[in-house]
């Protein structure tokens, strides 16, 4: 059997499959996200290893002396800080982290001929700012920085003692050149930050280590298993749903949301909305990056006082609409298409009589809204597709799923499994072991989900209209 573990931002799943790629256990383990100054997002690295074991132990229970292989995937653009012994010298600093915008300002100041190679834009939470903040207001700490790693990529280290990347995570960095696929040492230099700090850049499906004798012992599995090197979050959910080739398009809905499509090849472009990351076998997608997805349902819940259950009775259900409210969701700041990191979420046009129904409506649409937002400027420069693959843990209801299509007016095909950045992981671990010998000997899940349909919406294009004109009015202000 083989072991996929996906370190998400709110929890670590894994997931074990048997020789034919089926699913035999599956288990979660949740941890804090800590924002100890506005704006900030972090979480202790112990943290993310006490999750792993708990998640781990439990999905592997009384089959551990089985797994063959390991295979990891993890959330982007994070930074974890490593001392010279490979201990974290502070808490990583997250993708949803938006400290760095002076740092922004710098890079946005450097030549176009030094950031075009990046092929992606400069947007705080991604690890080459993050690392600069760290310059420039923790001296200390940076000084003593020997390694930096992503957070899958720390995990790895925990498990097997060996140091490395692979192209899917450090093209996520903004410290690597994408058509060039190597580190991006003409940025690195305009930066004076030291390369010997990066990791070697190994395959994605190669064997990165083998499983320490400590690491076996809290996991309960057998020491000197193989570990694949692994894949970035989003490049192992179109993996794992054997979207490979060009043209595959997915929606995924989880603490974010991302619209990622399969490319031949890209234009790298001075500060384009969308990214461009390396896949599988060093493929190449692009995506549209949304903040704001699970975590500001999670706040607005939070905020109104509100269960899921009466988040969705009152979102759909009982049908009072959105009284005219518009919610922009951005409380998170965004990233497509606005590229801005000063983004607030609001709710506007309320008036005496607006109920406590009609705002979580209004959730529900805004988040849809903003999808729409980023899938229509994804399309004007030259995305399409005639349906949409739906994965990720919050696209789990059959309402929100409806609401979705209505919004994006496009067919959405809900994916064969909701952990499909896990199941990514654990065919990673089948190529580590050996049992399958590269991409196209894995037995990929063909089955997936009825068809949600489109449906008219009522005043759509109005809607939509006034969503983006309210963020401008208000970005005006």
């Amino acid at each position: 059997m083989y072991l996929g573990i996906d370190l998400g931002t709110g929890s670590v799943k894994a997931l074990l499959i048997d020789d034919d790629g089926r699913t035999v256990a599956e288990a979660s383990q949740a941890y804090a996200v800590s924002s100890p100054v506005p704006g900030h997002a972090e979480t202790a690295p112990a943290d993310w290893w006490a999750g792993t074991v708990a998640a781990v132990r439990a999905c592997c229970a009384g089959r551990g002396a089985a797994v063959r292989g390991i295979g990891l995937s993890g959330q982007a653009h994070g930074l974890v800080v490593l001392d010279d012994a490979e201990k974290p010298l502070r808490p990583a600093i997250l993708w949803a982290d938006q400290r760095a915008t002076a740092e922004m300002d710098a890079v946005l100041a450097l030549p176009e001929a030094v950031r075009r190679p990046l092929a992606n834009p400069v947007v705080s939470g991604m690890a080459g700012l993050s690392l600069l903040w760290l310059r420039h207001n923790e001296p200390a700490t940076y000084a003593a920085i020997r390694r930096i790693l992503s957070p899958k990529d720390w995990l790895r280290l925990v498990l097997t003692g060996e140091v490395a990347t692979e192209p899917s995570d450090a093209s996520m960095t903004l410290l690597y050149e994408i058509d060039g696929d190597r580190w991006a040492t003409d940025f690195l230099n305009a930066l004076s930050l030291d390369p010997a700090v990066l990791a070697p850049v190994v395959e994605s499906q190669s064997v990165a280590g083998r499983l320490t004798t400590a690491a076996a012992a809290e996991l309960g599995l057998p020491a000197g298993t193989p570990v694949a090197a692994g894949l970035s979050d989003t490049a192992s959910c179109l993996f794992g749903m054997g979207q490979t080739r060009p043209g595959s398009t997915i929606l995924q809905v989880g603490s974010g949301i991302q619209i990622m499509s399969v490319v031949e090849s890209i234009e790298p472009r001075v500060q384009p909305f969308y990214n461009s990351y390396r896949g599988i076998g060093r493929s190449l997608y692009s995506m549209a990056a949304l903040q704001n997805g699970g975590t500001v349902f999670e706040w607005a819940r939070t905020v109104l006082g509100a269960s899921w259950a009466e988040m969705y009775r009152a979102g759909f259900d009982e049908n009072e609409g959105n009284g005219g409210i518009v919610f922009l969701p951005y409380a998170a700041g965004e990233r497509a298409p606005l590229l801005d990191p000063n983004a607030a979420a609001a709710w506007a046009y309320m008036r005496l009589g607006c109920t406590r129904g009609q705002l979580i409506r209004s959730v529900f649409e805004g988040v849809a809204l903003a999808v729409r937002d980023s899938w229509d400027a994804m399309r004007g420069v030259g995305v399409s597709a005639d349906r949409i693959l739906l994965t990720g843990g919050g696209s789990t209801d059959p309402r929100w799923r409806q609401l979705l299509a209505d919004i994006l007016q496009m067919p959405l095909v809900p994916a064969h499994e909701l952990g499909n950045a896990t199941i990514g992981a654990a065919y990673l671990g089948g190529i580590a072991a050996g049992h399958w010998q590269g991409v196209e000997d894995i037995p990929f899940p063909d089955q997936l989900g009825e068809t949600v349909e489109p449906r008219p919406f009522k005043g759509l294009d109005e809607l939509l209209a006034l969503f983006r004109a309210t963020y401008r009015g208000l970005k005006q202000a």
